[in-house]
């Protein structure tokens, strides 16, 4: 039995400070000032979730350095559960230098050798909050170095034996793997154990070596397992499509201005989880899963409005207000 809070979504993985440009169209070395803000996808699908009015609890370790405290602030600040955040005395909490180009596209600097994050240890999970996880959610780049990739694992362990969903982002960062190959196979190293998976058209084309990510059979043939309950692909501004066993289709993304796309993935991670925890019926039931999904890109679409993730999350209001819908009063 999960406890009386039977929605909670608790994200694994890693939270850090992003150094944005305040001037967007600059490279790191000609940018003129950089203002902090709070991301790492899976701490960023929290905020999501809680700001969309859900339940949610962050997991991962922070340095026990004034960065680090800041963040598990932030955390508590948006009403997410943080007391399965640890704190490491050797290591400092990450940082990544974020450009972002004319298009509101991104390019990463990271300071993360090792950072607190990757220090993550199995017996310091908290074992209690992750039975209590209706979803289980993660990505890829805490599966890059020891001791967090085993701390990883056991997470899922305990959190599929007692009954959550597991949900996966690989949040392809190339640049933080040793190589190529190495991202490729940690990726797919797990990727049979989830029952949600998100991917982007660049991680599909990366994944499966194929030139055409908009190929179904493509993606059903390399990406969809046995266990899958739903795959989502993400096509920016575009929209999204979906992949059950039982139909496929395609919802269209809503139309915005962008400023800044960092967070956007996540927030529509967080804006389709909140919707699930609520109601498993999803994978069954296509009406449903189409109206998630359309919100979920609305989530996205209001990220991109706004620079930096975490302050650029919406809430549940602002989503309906961009789709046109009066906000339940």
């Amino acid at each position: 039995m999960k406890g009386a809070n039977d929605s909670l979504v608790v994200c694994f993985g890693e939270m850090l400070i992003d150094f944005v440009p305040t001037v967007a169209g600059v490279s790191l070395a000609e940018a003129p000032a950089f203002k902090k803000a709070p991301g790492g996808a899976p701490a960023n699908v929290a905020v999501g979730i809680s700001r969309l009015g859900g339940s949610s609890a962050f997991m991962g370790k922070l340095g026990d350095d004034e960065f680090g405290y800041m963040l598990s602030d932030i955390l508590k600040q948006n009403n997410v559960d943080n007391s399965g955040v640890r704190y490491d005395s050797t290591a400092r909490t990450a940082l990544a230098f974020v450009t972002l180009k004319d298009e509101g596209e991104r390019e990463f600097l990271f300071f993360r050798h090792p950072s607190a994050d990757m220090l993550l240890r199995e017996s310091e999970l908290d074992i209690n909050l992750l039975e209590q996880a209706r979803i289980f959610h993660y990505g890829s780049i805490s599966l890059i170095s020891e001791p967090c990739r085993s701390s990883q694992f056991a997470a899922m362990r305990i959190a599929k034996k007692s009954g959550s969903i597991l949900s996966y982002d690989p949040n392809l960062r190339v640049a933080l793997w040793p190589s190529a190959e190495a991202a490729r196979e940690g990726i797919m190293s797990i990727w049979d154990q989830a029952d949600v998976i998100k991917i982007s058209e660049e991680e599909i084309t990366f994944l499966t070596g194929c030139d055409d990510p908009n190929d179904d059979k493509v993606v059903l043939d390399k990406l969809f397992h046995p266990n899958l309950k739903l795959l989502i692909v993400t096509e920016g501004s575009k929209g999204c499509r979906y992949y059950t066993k039982e139909f496929k289709g395609w919802v269209p993304g809503v139309k915005v201005k962008p400023v800044d796309t960092t967070g956007a993935g996540d927030a529509f991670v967080g804006g389709m989880l909140s919707n699930l925890a609520s109601n498993l019926n999803l994978f069954e039931d296509e009406k449903l899963l189409r109206e998630a999904l359309l919100f979920a890109n609305a989530c996205g679409a209001v990220t991109v409005t706004e620079r930096g993730a975490i302050p650029a999350l919406p809430t549940k209001d602002a989503v309906l207000k961009l789709l046109g819908k009066v906000p339940a009063r």
